[in-house]
């Protein structure tokens, strides 16, 4: 821990609200959030929806041409390309995306729901039955970073709910000719995912779905998905709440967040090293510490001034951590650190306390909970067997991390035969009526007086 008595990371926001009494709304308006305006970029997505859905393949090369600066033919990987990638990954990287991916098969697999049924009188049934979708598309951003570990986050609970045709998608890099990164196609191939597409953006959105139709192209087009899952930049997040509702979405993903509650016992030096660890990823990152100790907040600065100068991405992660979405709270007791942790609902939310177990049990509303000193967030990136594929933007308040039954369909089937009708046709009689729907009566009135046949 650092013996700087004084920060000079001073452009970090406190805000102290010890003496504060704020109503359930006054905390959820108060709270720090990134400023995103998406209305722009609602304009230009939808045009390039509407250009996909129009043109297809000319408007992939044009898009690829124009945003990512390569010439394509087509989208499709060529299988060859996904071997070599993973016959020249790093020996030490492939192993570590086997464990992530060993983890993640466990956790996954234990999510699976059974079926319900309840038995009524007389044989009448009622099931429920988990159904896979069809067919995912799964995007894997490109960007600022390289992001193998997402394609594992999304590829393996879609294979433990039993979907047999999956599709991914990454932009092409122009540094690969024209492919996504090669570790992005090592990650496919470890997992098993033969169809990989270089294609980026609201237009990759697009394209799984409403498919593209190449006819004249010997390897097909891409046939439209039914559930599009994974991470992007506010493009891609505008493009899946676009389609939303021809296919199914994930999230509609906001800036990666972080929150940590801690007390006097905190380390300093953790609680800094994590804050950057979510700050490196863009300059709209959010990283807010709530605690009720005034000393640990100025070491948590002292260990900023050093770390955030010591880190590789240190300008964006200073961008990122004295915007408006960054802040250091201090409350009063854990008590209203807590409430202040339920409405801010992170994606990711730290408890670094005395009795971290039992904080923990008290939050309602957060993306997911990493508990104690040696939980940290980037072990949940890689491998805890979670996944981090998480709602932001507050929306954990009614919203769930990426799972299984996200790619599941909860489907009802009614068995009953004349004697089970029988006991309850003349409540759905009355009920019909009561609702001055005789017709729906009828239906069963029908039945009821219908001898059987011999």
């Amino acid at each position: 821990m650092t013996s700087n008595p004084v920060s000079v990371f001073s452009e970090l926001a406190t805000l102290d609200w010890r003496t504060e009494d704020f109503s359930y709304a006054q905390l959820k308006a108060n709270l720090p959030r990134p400023a995103v305006n998406s209305q722009t970029a609602a304009e230009t997505v939808q045009q390039i929806i509407d250009d996909v859905r129009s043109h297809g393949m000319a408007t992939l090369r044009d898009l690829a041409r124009r945003f990512d600066q390569v010439e394509l033919d087509h989208t499709r990987v060529p299988q060859a390309e996904l071997d070599k990638a993973l016959a020249d990954l790093d020996p030490k990287v492939r192993r570590a995306l086997e464990e992530s991916i060993s983890r993640a098969r466990r956790f996954a697999a234990v999510q699976v729901p059974s079926d319900a049924v309840v038995d009524y009188s007389n044989g009448g049934t009622v099931t429920q039955r988990w159904v896979p979708v069809r067919r995912v598309g799964l995007y894997v951003p490109g960007g600022l970073a390289v992001y193998p570990s997402s394609v594992i986050m999304n590829a393996v609970p879609a294979q433990a709910a039993g979907v047999q045709s999956l599709a991914l998608a990454s932009p092409p890099q122009k540094e690969f000719g024209g492919l996504p990164h090669p570790t992005i196609l090592a990650a496919a191939k470890l997992l098993g995912i033969e169809e990989v597409h270089a294609m980026g953006g609201a237009q990759a959105v697009a394209a799984f779905a409403y498919g593209v139709d190449m006819p004249d192209d010997a390897r097909g087009g891409i046939e439209p998905v039914d559930v599009i899952s994974g991470p992007g930049n506010v493009f891609v997040a505008t493009a899946k709440r676009l389609v939303k509702g021809v296919v199914g979405i994930d999230a509609e993903a906001g800036p990666t967040e972080i929150a940590i509650l801690a007390d006097g016992t905190a380390k300093a030096d953790f609680v800094a090293a994590d804050m950057i660890s979510q700050a490196e990823h863009d300059a709209n990152a959010a990283a807010v510490l709530v605690t009720d100790s005034p000393a640990l907040a100025q070491a948590v600065r002292g260990e900023l001034d050093v770390q955030v100068a010591a880190t590789k991405h240190s300008e964006r992660v200073r961008q990122a951590l004295t915007g408006s979405q960054s802040a250091i709270i201090l409350v009063k007791d854990l008590n209203q650190g807590v409430e202040v942790c339920n409405a801010y609902a992170a994606e990711h939310l730290e408890i670094m306390t005395a009795n971290a177990a039992q904080d923990a049990a008290r939050i309602t509303a957060a993306g997911a909970i990493f508990v104690g000193d040696y939980a940290p967030v980037s072990l949940g990136d890689y491998c805890a067997g979670s996944n981090h594929v998480l709602p932001t933007s507050g929306t954990a308040l009614h919203a769930s991390g990426l799972n299984v039954n996200t790619f599941l369909k909860a489907v009802q089937v009614i068995s009953y035969g004349k004697s089970a009708l029988g006991d309850v046709a003349a409540h759905v009689i009355n009920l019909a009526n009561a609702e001055d729907l005789p017709a729906h009566g009828d239906a069963v009135a029908v039945r009821n007086a219908h001898k059987a046949l011999n």
